[in-house]
């Protein structure tokens, strides 16, 4: 395929980008320092800032510091009060939706739980109804809203805004579901993979600030991925990269969804969980666990939260089978360190909650030993500051990430 030119116009809105992503990446930062980060003149740099100062996006919040030849330099920040963007997290359990600043940090966030077995059409009515609730609490005004950004449980088909065939979601098959919901709250909408969408959040007010290479696991109801390379989101040429859950960890193990064996996603999800400890507590009682006890009053009460919990109390039991599941991350965290040679690796979402700590030991201990690149530089290992809120303020960091990064996909498009 031949490598498209570009033409005046794109270089000046991408640089116009490359300057924004400088403020927005900083905590202060001043138009020297931005023309030495990105190569631009000082000329070219002044222009967009001023630019910026006008539209509001930007401010000069009044600090001055001296630079070695004496003269002070003015400090320049993102205005986060100059827009706002709504993320949605679609997971099959539980509908998130949030407001979010333009330094990513939650105006409001409230959750609600996916109706059981609805149609499209309903959960999408549903949707709306929280998006309205959380806009309303967060009272913004409607013309600052840039857009509402969808993660969703993938596979999707991006170009189509479609989510094609979740494996937890019967019955929905090629549904058009971004503009299903743009239509219901009269926002524009971008479609992404939730997991994708957690690594842009990431990018943008988390773990992965300024880091150019790193890989994100998103740990939900399922296990995903997501990908920054070069500063860029990784998609893939079905844009559907990052499927980590889908690596197989155990070649006899037991049959996945997606038609292989023993896949990471199949042993370590939050229903594999509660059925590896309910297995060791039915063959083997601990009196020694407050699971053992638990589980012989009432199994159901030993759902996945308790066995959270109680692993960060230092059950054994729990903790046996919580590391065992970090172990297994970790031989696919290794994978990809020696595959993409990331910098980073960021562990996040809702499915490791109160047990972050513990992943991030292991993983840790693995990429210190294991990746063939370990004598050069170890990869770092991070538990998300984002938390359980990954995936909703990653669909917002959706909005912002189009409208304000730098994307050479756009720079380089005919």
């Amino acid at each position: 395929m031949r490598q498209a030119g570009t033409n005046l116009p794109k270089v000046g809105r991408y640089n116009r980008a490359v300057v924004l992503d400088q403020i927005q990446l900083a905590d202060g930062i001043s138009r020297v320092e931005i023309a030495e980060r990105t190569g631009l003149t000082p000329q070219t740099v002044s222009g967009i800032v001023r630019r910026l100062l006008d539209e509001g996006i930007v401010r000069e919040d009044g600090a001055s510091r001296v630079s070695s030849g004496g003269k002070p330099r003015t400090t320049l920040r993102l205005n986060a009060g100059a827009g706002s963007a709504v993320g949605l997290h679609f997971d099959p359990v539980e509908l998130t939706c949030a407001v979010v600043d333009l330094l990513g940090r939650p105006l409001v966030v409230r959750r609600r739980p996916t109706p059981h077995g609805a149609d499209p059409a309903s959960v999408v009515a549903t949707m709306a109804e929280l998006v309205a609730e959380v806009l309303g609490e967060a009272d913004v005004p409607r013309e600052s809203i840039l857009g509402l950004g969808l993660a969703t449980p993938g596979p999707i088909d991006q170009e189509r805004g479609m989510i094609v065939a979740p494996p937890q979601l019967a019955h929905w098959t090629r549904v058009p579901l971004q503009s299903m919901l743009s239509e219901a709250t009269g926002l524009p909408v971008i479609l992404d993979n939730d997991a994708t969408a957690a690594a842009v959040g990431e990018r943008w007010s988390g773990a992965g600030r300024g880091v150019a290479n790193f890989a994100y696991f998103f740990f939900g109801t399922g296990i995903g991925g997501g990908l920054i390379l070069n500063h860029q989101v990784y998609r893939g040429g079905s844009l559907n990269a990052g499927e980590f859950g889908h690596s197989s960890v155990l070649p006899d193990g037991p049959e996945c969804y997606c038609g292989n064996r023993g896949c990471l996603e199949r042993l370590v999800n939050p229903s594999a969980i509660v059925a590896e400890v309910h297995r060791r507590l039915a063959d083997r009682p601990r009196a020694d666990s407050v699971l053992s006890q638990a589980f012989d009053r009432d199994p159901s009460s030993v759902d996945h939260a308790a066995i959270q919990l109680a692993a960060a109390a230092g059950d054994p039991v729990a903790t046996a089978v919580v590391d065992e599941a970090a172990e297994r991350v970790a031989s696919v965290a290794v994978s990809i360190v020696n595959f993409i040679d990331v910098d980073l690796i960021v562990l996040g979402g809702h499915g490791i909650q109160h047990v972050e700590s513990r992943y991030v030991d292991v993983v840790a201990a693995a990429l210190a030993t294991r990746p063939l690149s370990r004598s050069i530089r170890v990869a770092a290992v991070e538990a998300s500051p984002l938390g359980t809120d990954a995936a909703v303020v990653g669909g917002a960091a959706l909005v912002l990430h189009s409208t304000y990064s730098p994307q050479l996909s756009a720079l380089l498009a005919g």
